[in-house]
């Protein structure tokens, strides 16, 4: 990997705005793709802000900052990208086909070396592949949130991926400082099975009135030395992410992911969580979390 690649990043909400941060940060060009104008613009802000406060906190210079900025690119859509691309990473929506068309579409744009990568937490990587003319160079890339501040990321392969996709996209993860693991693909991968379980049950123990959601969060924070509580992180995550995630580990791995009823009324409210300003608890217009103001035990 030089830090001549230029990657793309299609899809700038929340994973994709801290997806290119970190390869534009890492020194690589990067082309950040999605429909809405808004979103663009709002995700160069989200990026601004986040070098701003890594210079303020003394973490990087204000040279390397502005030279990160000058290799952030957008488009409207994938055709503006560079066609010579050597990584693609979708970062669309938890939904198989609309993985599959960008999969499609990648592939009609780019040229066969380019690694066309998923961020998805939870689908099947091999299905997602099924549509590729060459499904070897298909891998999943799962970063988490916020990226600029954690440094896992899951490299998870496809029953067609192929070793040198694999290596191409442990040498990009190690290039912008992050620590990958290899997965052979299996529903909900490591983290997020693991985490969905964890948030599915202090949902039920909330909706059981075992403890008030700050408690049941701090219990976790405090006891295991977790940074965030289970239901800090699902609003974060956002609450539709993980009933779409639940529901298919539920639909693959059986009962235990059965999704608890209370997730779901949240999603059915429209409380997903900071994105929309409420989910378990209530947020500001800045994001920040608005003391006690989370869902009461029932």
């Amino acid at each position: 990997m030089t830090p001549k690649d230029t990657v793309v990043v299609v899809g700038a909400g929340l994973m994709g705005t801290g997806i290119a941060h970190a390869f534009a940060s890492g020194g690589y060009p990067v082309t950040l793709v999605d429909t809405q104008p808004q979103a663009l613009a709002r995700a160069r802000q989200t990026i601004e802000k986040i070098l701003a406060d890594g210079v303020r906190l003394g973490k990087s210079s204000q040279e390397d900052a502005a030279a990160a900025l000058e290799r952030l690119h957008s488009a409207g859509a994938l055709g503006g990208a560079p066609s010579q691309a050597a990584l693609v990473i979708e970062t669309a929506t938890e939904k198989m086909d609309i993985k599959q068309a960008i999969v499609r579409e990648a592939e009609n744009l780019f040229g066969e070396d380019t690694v066309i990568a998923t961020n998805t937490s939870a689908l099947s990587i091999t299905e997602i592949a099924s549509v590729a003319r060459l499904p070897a160079r298909v891998i999943g890339m799962h970063f988490f949130n916020p990226v600029h501040k954690m440094k896992l990321v899951e490299i998870v392969r496809g029953l067609q991926t192929s070793k040198p996709t694999v290596h191409k996209a442990q040498q990009w993860s190690q290039a912008i400082g992050k620590t990958s693991i290899e997965v052979n693909e299996a529903p909900g991968f490591t983290t997020s099975r693991i985490s969905a379980l964890l948030g599915n049950e202090a949902m039920y123990m909330l909706a059981e009135g075992v403890a008030s959601a700050e408690d049941i969060d701090t219990s976790l924070r405090m006891a295991f030395n977790h940074p965030m509580g289970p239901l800090e992180l699902g609003d974060m995550t956002g609450w539709d992410t993980r009933l779409s995630v639940l529901q298919y580990l539920h639909q693959t791995l059986g009962e235990k992911f059965r999704p608890c009823p209370l997730i779901v009324k949240l999603v059915k409210s429209g409380r997903h969580g900071r994105k929309t300003g409420r989910g378990v608890y209530e947020y500001d217009d800045k994001g920040v979390r608005i003391p006690n103001s989370g869902v009461r035990p029932f």
